[in-house]
């Protein structure tokens, strides 16, 4: 079972006040990315996208026009 942190999500889009949040997520997270959306749009106001494009880690940033990309299943980057 994964931790995957909602609620630390949750007050991110708030504190930035994302309208627009895409969520990336390895392969292996993928059959959560239902949960995870309907979490995000029950608690927050924001529209939210899944980047359904495999992915190489965090380093591998989609190049969408979104005001936060939140990545699941990766250390902290900075």
């Amino acid at each position: 079972m994964y931790n995957l942190e909602l609620e630390k999500a949750v007050k991110e889009i708030e504190n930035t006040k994302a309208k627009t949040v895409l969520i990336q997520l390895p392969d292996g997270l993928k059959p959560k990315a239902t949960e995870i959306v309907d979490h995000l749009k029950k608690n927050t106001k924001a529209e939210i996208f899944i980047h359904l494009n495999s992915n190489f880690g965090a380093c591998d940033i989609p190049e969408r026009d979104v005001d936060l990309l939140i990545h699941f299943g990766h250390n902290q980057f900075f």
